[in-house]
């Protein structure tokens, strides 16, 4: 009855071993999206702090690196588990195997964000690292996860970078408005610069008519001043004349008042006794007589030489008056033209006003244009079209992301051989104690020590184990091109695994039977559930994550996966002592399961 119930145990054990693979994975992926956010990796912010100086002189710092690394240790990330770190333990954790992923924030990340705004825009370039040699995945998931941030953090700076074309275009439409307001002045003061030469203009015609009528007026007025010349140079002449009669007329009444004189004198003497002096005076006076009658001669001659210096007077004084009639004649249009003259330089004095006034509101347009026009350019970046397309390209992906691999595996046959293999090998184990026979009574029953028992059974089944670690070496390197210089490590790892395998297999059957089988199947599902390589351990559920460096079959995939992407060597040896380990713990078990088994056949009855 008891062999009974322990074979329907079995079938039923058997029975469910699907259902266990099936469960298992179901329950350690089940909350791998929420996983993503459990994988470790760091950040490395090297940003350096830029200083934004605004139109009105104040200045803002702009630190763009550490908004970043704020918003990805917020939480809020949406993948990984971000700590803030510096370079050199970034790398050694990212060696290690501790963090799955390393994000590196340059020192020109703040500059290329603001460079956005300037002449030469540049796009933001963030780089991620990860290792192959620990989790092949990890780049995928974090390529994924750094673009996703990459082109959410973009997002936001384009949205900032159009919110600011925007207010350049508000900034460019007051300029503008100044602008048009300084055209508008521009208008005005060419309107009023336009009236103000039009008086120009008139005052200029009104000058001109004036000054025509100003030059008759003036050559008239040269005509009556000729003819008034004339005239007194004629009466200039006659007055000459003038001196000459009266020195005349003096002479003359010199003379005849000279001869009366004589001739009173002489006349006294007429009756004089004496008859000389008698005769005498009578003689004087018929003298003196005959010198006045040619005195009075004289006075005809003076009286000719008057009337002849009176005519020229008179001919000069009458020239003269011409002359002053053609002046007095002319007189009204000199005094009209002057007039209009002056009545025009008005009007050129209104009109150069009124132009001054004008070219000035034409200067002050021209300025507030000028001023407007240049605040309005200072608003749109000048580029040609190269810069044009590269500032395109920028604002439309403003951060860019490198993904940078170590220890890189190109091919995807060494990626899943990195799991096939240790998994061959566990099955391979569990094939050999399928087909050879477990310890017999006989041996079981003999003279022999136990550990000679225990080598007897893991001794046959070891060495076909290590036959199949050679045909999955030779697989391996000829199939999927595996360099042979790893040769020695790939087939010192493989034969370390295959024996700890065998080991462990061994301890089943000698525990178990044929029910031990039954468990390694279980182990199987176990370990595929909880063991990583192909993706980050931590996207397991948390109790598959707790067992996970205790399995076998994970160091066994990871030491051979670091072998594959050529890791780092260390990493290969602890997975090598650890399954070590574990075979050598599997013997130790087997031996005191033997002993045990040796020690209760002894006390059965014969």
């Amino acid at each position: 009855m008891r062999t009974r119930t322990r074979s329907r145990l079995v079938l039923a054990a058997v029975a469910v071993v699907p259902l266990a693979f099936a469960g298992l994975f179901v329950g350690s992926i089940g909350n791998a999206d929420e996983g993503v956010d459990r994988i470790p990796a760091v950040v490395v912010n090297q940003d350096q702090l830029v200083t934004q100086t605004a139109e009105d002189g104040s200045e803002t710092p702009v630190f763009a690196g550490r908004q970043l690394v704020t918003e990805l240790t917020s939480g809020d990330s949406g993948g990984f588990d971000w700590t803030i770190s510096n370079a050199d333990d970034a790398e050694a954790a990212l060696v290690a195997g501790d963090v799955h992923a390393v994000l590196t924030v340059p020192h020109d990340f703040s500059a290329s964000i603001l460079s956005l705004q300037s002449d030469n825009p540049r796009s933001a370039e963030l780089s991620i690292r990860t290792d192959d040699a620990h989790s092949y995945l990890s780049g995928t998931v974090a390529g994924s996860v750094g673009e996703g941030l990459a082109s959410a953090f973009g997002r936001e700076i384009t949205a900032q970078y159009i919110s600011g074309i925007y207010s350049s275009i508000g900034s460019l439409s007051e300029s503008l408005g100044a602008a048009a307001d300084g055209a508008r002045e521009l208008e005005n003061g060419a309107i009023e610069l336009g009236d103000g030469l039009g008086g120009l203009s008139e005052g200029a015609e009104s000058a001109r008519a004036g000054a025509d009528i100003l030059s008759d007026g003036v050559a008239g007025f040269a005509g009556g001043v000729r003819s008034l010349s004339t005239g007194l140079t004629s009466l200039d002449r006659g007055s000459a004349g003038l001196s000459g009669i009266s020195d005349g007329v003096e002479s003359y009444s010199s003379g005849v008042s000279q001869l009366s004189a004589a001739i009173a004198a002489a006349s006294a003497n007429l009756g004089n006794a004496d008859p000389v002096v008698a005769a005498t005076a009578r003689g004087t006076v018929v003298a003196l007589s005959a010198e006045l009658e040619s005195a009075a001669a004289g006075g005809s001659i003076l009286a000719a030489r008057t009337d002849a210096g009176i005519r020229g007077i008179q001919s000069g004084i009458a020239q003269s008056a011409v002359g002053a009639s053609q002046l007095a004649a002319n007189s009204g249009p000199l005094t009209a033209g002057a007039s209009a003259l002056a009545g025009g330089l008005g009007e050129l004095s209104s009109g150069a006003a009124a132009a001054s006034s004008g070219s000035a509101g034409l200067a002050a347009g021209a300025g507030q244009l000028a001023a407007g026009l240049q605040s309005g350019a200072e608003q749109v970046p000048s580029m040609d079209a190269t810069a044009g397309a590269r500032a395109a390209d920028s604002a439309v992906e403003p951060v860019e992301l490198a993904v940078e691999r170590d220890n890189p595996i190109t091919d995807i046959g060494q990626l899943v051989a990195s799991v096939l293999v240790p998994l061959g090998l566990w099955v391979g184990a569990l094939g050999i104690f399928l087909v050879l026979p477990g310890v017999s009574r006989a041996a079981l029953a003999s003279t022999a020590a136990d550990g000679r028992v225990l080598a007897l059974t893991l001794g046959r089944a070891a060495t076909v184990a290590v036959g199949q670690a050679v045909l999955l070496v030779a697989m391996l390197h000829l199939a999927l091109e595996t360099p042979w210089t790893l040769l020695p490590a790939t087939l010192g790892f493989a034969l370390v695994m295959a024996l700890a395998f065998t080991a462990f297999h061994g301890l089943l059957t000698l525990a178990f039977g044929r029910a031990g089988l039954v468990v390694s199947l279980f182990a199987i599902a176990v370990q595929l559930a909880a063991t990583g390589g192909l993706y980050p351990v931590e996207l397991l559920a948390a109790p598959f994550q707790a067992i996970s460096p205790l399995l076998p079959l994970t160091h066994g995939v990871a030491g051979m996966q670091q072998l594959l992407a050529g890791g780092q060597p260390s990493t290969v040896v602890v997975a090598a002592l650890a399954l070590l380990a574990f075979g050598v713990g599997s013997a130790l078990v087997s031996l005191f399961v033997v002993r045990g088994t040796r020690r209760r056949m002894t006390l059965l009855p014969a």
